[in-house]
């Protein structure tokens, strides 16, 4: 097949790059030069995707896979699009922003030809496949769905880093607008993706049929949006315990040892692309789903809930030195996406603190261009926040931090013992 994916970013670029793997001719479409540069010369244009680099040096050179930022070269007698851009939503509204999106299916619908499958990877709110890209892929491109082309919604469920084990553990959905659109579908991707048997699901691991549009689009914000409302009442749990003195993780570990039992845990921030993001998506077309609000709002306060417990111990943080631990949203990932660092680092300059950041995985001129002073393990400080749990922090000891007051593990990656005689908090303990 001829296929064409359109955003080459940290899932698409991989997603891309499965479709050659598995023999297909690919066409990769950004709207950045750069990106397209650094993919036609073989180059990975970001770090930290497994096995990304060794494809890249086996398939460009190859023939079989190539980007450009022109649609006209991409789109026209593809067999397939798949399209993998960013949605963003609104902070203030929590309205979802379609324009980067609009932008591409205006793009792509300018270009599409006859006998072409149009598949959407983004996480959509539910509906937006069938109400709004068949209308305007319709209008620009003069093409009837179901007819000329056809349209699914497919949701991406990687998670970047280990995108390429993650295409073959987990089932791919797809959900059409008509019973042979989704029987496209499916035959598209089970033509590009191979699995891993899964003894532990109750049908065999594949592409499995949503029935529609909605029920995929429905899928990925449910999983996602169970994460968000399971960590709220972690997060929950963990207050009341800091209140009554009790281990929350003591108490977790004890309710989930029986099979009916799945609480997640506490922390100081749920970043990244999705969990923070997909419950407003669900709002967005189901506003009276107030658990659903409640457990976004109230795992969004939660830096403020550590500051301040930081400040109940300490007293006034004006002019006290903080080092706060990580600028990443999650260890060993060097993406700062709804990172917990930015609220925390909000709530303790509200208080006065003079604060820094650290992080082994981004240098000195990255954490300045964010406005942060970068924070060196070995200088003076007064207290010490973690962010994010890097595997670099768990032998962490007040020798590493000169005239320190306590410490906050917002993550629970460093070791107790190493802490004896300083004050070490953690959440729900």
């Amino acid at each position: 097949m001829r296929i064409a994916v359109v955003a080459l970013g940290k899932i698409g670029l991989p997603l891309a790059v499965q479709f050659a793997d598995a023999g297909h001719e690919v066409v990769g479409v950004d709207v950045s030069q750069a990106t397209v540069d650094l993919v036609n010369q073989g180059q990975e244009p970001f770090p930290g995707e497994a096995h990304l680099q060794d494809k890249l040096t086996e398939l460009v050179p190859a023939g079989r896979l190539r980007a450009t930022t022109d649609y006209a070269e991409a789109i026209p007698d593809a067999d397939a699009v798949v399209l993998v851009v960013p949605l963003f939503v609104n902070d203030e509204t929590w309205e979802p922003d379609f324009a980067w999106m609009d932008a591409a299916t205006e793009s792509l619908a300018a270009h599409l030809t006859p006998g072409t499958l149009v598949s959407y990877e983004t996480t959509l709110p539910v509906g937006t496949t069938r109400n709004r890209w068949k209308p305007m892929l319709e209008r620009i491109s003069g093409l009837t769905e179901g007819e000329d082309f056809d349209l699914v919604f497919s949701p991406e469920r990687v998670l970047t880093g280990r995108v390429f084990a993650d295409l073959r553990k987990y089932p791919k959905l797809v959900g059409g607008l008509s019973d042979a659109g989704t029987a496209k579908g499916i035959d598209f991707y089970e033509q590009v993706l191979t699995f891993d048997e899964r003894p532990d699901l109750n049908r065999p691991n594949g592409v499995w049929d949503m029935g529609s549009a909605e029920a995929a689009e429905m899928a990925k914000l449910a999983e996602t949006t169970y994460r968000d409302v399971n960590i709220g009442l972690a997060n929950q749990f963990a207050v009341y315990a800091d209140k009554e003195g009790i281990d929350v993780n003591r108490v977790i570990d004890a309710c989930n040892s029986q099979p009916y039992s799945h609480i997640h845990r506490p922390g100081i921030a749920v970043g990244g692309h999705c969990i923070p993001v997909y419950p407003r998506l669900y709002l967005s077309t189901d506003p009276e789903a107030s658990i659903v609000r409640t457990a976004r709002q109230f795992n969004a306060a939660m830096p403020d809930y550590v500051v301040g417990q930081v400040k109940n111990l300490l007293g006034s943080l004006k002019g006290v030195k903080v080092a706060v631990l990580g600028a990443s949203y999650r260890g060993g990932v060097k993406e700062t996406a709804f990172s917990g660092i930015f609220e925390t680092v909000r709530s303790l300059r509200s208080e006065g603190a003079l604060v820094s950041v650290e992080d082994p995985m981004y240098e000195d001129a990255e954490l300045e261009a964010f406005g942060w002073k970068p924070y060196h393990l070995g200088e003076k400080v007064d207290a010490v926040i973690i962010q994010a749990d890097h595997k670099s922090y768990a032998d962490l000891s007040p020798a590493d931090f000169p005239g320190i007051k306590l410490l906050f593990d917002g993550r629970r990656v460093t070791k107790a013992e190493n802490w004896a005689g300083t004050p070490r908090l953690v959440i729900g303990e």
